[in-house]
């Protein structure tokens, strides 16, 4: 039976590029096993399969926009299949369909792409005799492996449909890829450099925490799971440097101080988030590079005229980017209400996906928590992102005596094949000019 596959609710997500197609034509898949990648300004996610069969067509392919009820892919459901719970990631096994038991491999070639966010797979196998290997060069599209499997043969560089899995009915075990990965790397004594992973980065070696006290696995988040692939793609992606700066807000402050306690009786706060969102505006109309991305071609910087500040909310459920719009024609007072009602919104878990898109320039507030400074990691496609922890009264010599004076420290990163040194010192000095005096802001 021909079945669709649609793509499920995803949220107020619509039109979100496809980035991976992780299935091809004639393969067989679990119902919960991932079809496609989608990727938002702000994450990107993995949808399953809603049922099991055999991909007869694709419907999609990387590049394409898709939103809720987009058909993925035609089925051919297995018949008296009832669409019964497939495996679940790191899940136990499932009995396979006996046609793929006897399937002659075919002599196609090319890499798989892995899925989904790493974790090891629970299944158990019995060893196999010494001097086998579980290493097949098949060359067949089929294979039967969980999510976490997958993950992890993506992140070493091993190709599934190389291996002959030891587990039953053919499961590729995490065994499996480890001795494939150890049988590609050329002979060397034991005590040599261990196997590399993707990109040439060794993997971390697994170890049983148990065998020193007792441990407790602890699910993440769902945002956790969510941004932790697409933080891991920028931070490996992007060249990062980090410029550390401080800036005068004595007077600043005081003027906020101010500010604020008027605000109080109307509802709202401001914070000194506010005025470094409304200096940062200031200072990405004077060095446009940090409100740009790099094109796609990788030649040219996409100049953006329109001015959409990120900001971090922590929340209870891990951290959230909503996106102050136009912050460009706001003042001080419609940032801080705007800040307010999405900070609220993050919190109680009502943030709309719109209120997470379209961001030029992001900014992270430690301030109420401490800290002196720290790295924050580009939120790609963007170039930049400024990091801010507490302020501190610090003596300052002014030339002729120590004055007591509030210093903000600020960390500025950076995509180093879009912004050179020279131009993120200029930058970070122009907040710090701004931030200096509050009438500057005005101008």
């Amino acid at each position: 039976m021909a079945t669709e596959v649609k793509v499920p609710d995803i949220g107020d997500f619509d039109d979100v590029p496809v980035v991976s197609v992780l299935v091809a034509v004639g393969d067989t898949v679990e119902k919960e096993d991932p079809l496609i990648e989608l990727e938002s300004d702000k994450a990107t996610m993995e949808v399953p399969s809603s049922h099991a069969g055999k991909v007869t067509e694709i419907k999609l392919s990387e590049g394409d926009s898709a939103s809720q009820g987009t058909v993925i892919l035609i089925l051919e459901e297995a018949d008296g299949d009832s669409g019964d719970e497939g495996d679940a990631e790191g899940g136990d096994d499932e009995a396979e369909p006996e046609a793929d038991e006897a399937e002659t491999p075919k002599t196609t070639g090319g890499s798989q792409e892995g899925y989904g966010d790493g974790g090891q797979d629970n299944q158990s196998a019995a060893p196999e005799p010494a001097g086998t290997s579980s290493v097949v060069d098949t060359g067949s599209s089929k294979f039967h492996a969980s999510p976490s499997i997958r993950a992890f043969a993506r992140r070493v560089d091993v190709d599934l449909r190389r291996i002959n899995g030891s587990g039953r009915k053919g499961r590729i075990l995490r065994e499996d890829v480890e001795k494939a990965l150890q049988s590609a790397a050329p002979s060397q004594p034991a005590a040599a450099q261990p196997a590399q992973g993707g990109m040439g980065i060794p993997p971390i070696p697994e170890v049983d925490f148990s065998k020193f006290g007792p441990v407790e696995n602890v699910e993440m988040s769902r945002i956790q799971k969510i941004s932790g692939p697409a933080l891991h793609r920028s931070w490996l992606n992007i060249p990062h440097v980090t410029h550390n700066e401080s800036a005068d807000i004595t007077e600043l402050d005081k003027y906020r101080k101010e500010l604020d306690t008027q605000a109080k009786e109307e509802g709202y706060r401001v914070t000194l988030l506010s005025f470094v969102i409304k200096a940062s505006v200031s200072a990405l109309r004077k060095h446009w590079q940090f409100n740009s991305s790099i094109h796609p071609d990788g030649d040219k910087l996409i100049r953006k005229d329109f001015y959409n500040i990120g900001f971090a909310a922590d929340t209870p459920n891990g951290l959230m980017v909503p996106v102050i719009k136009d912050a460009d024609r706001k003042g001080i007072e419609q940032i801080s209400r705007d800040l307010l009602e999405l900070s609220s919104a993050a919190r109680e878990g009502k943030l709309k996906g719109d209120d997470m898109k379209g961001a030029t320039f992001t900014i992270s507030s430690l301030g109420g928590i401490g800290g002196t400074s720290f790295t924050p990691i580009v939120n790609a496609p963007e170039v930049a992102i400024l990091g801010l922890t507490r302020s501190s009264m610090t003596p300052v010599w002014d030339g002729s005596e120590f004055q007591p004076r509030n210093m903000l420290p600020m960390s500025l990163s950076y995509d180093h094949r879009a912004i050179d040194g020279a131009l993120a010192a200029r930058f970070a000095a122009h907040l710090k000019y701004l931030l200096g005096d509050v009438r500057r802001l005005m101008l």
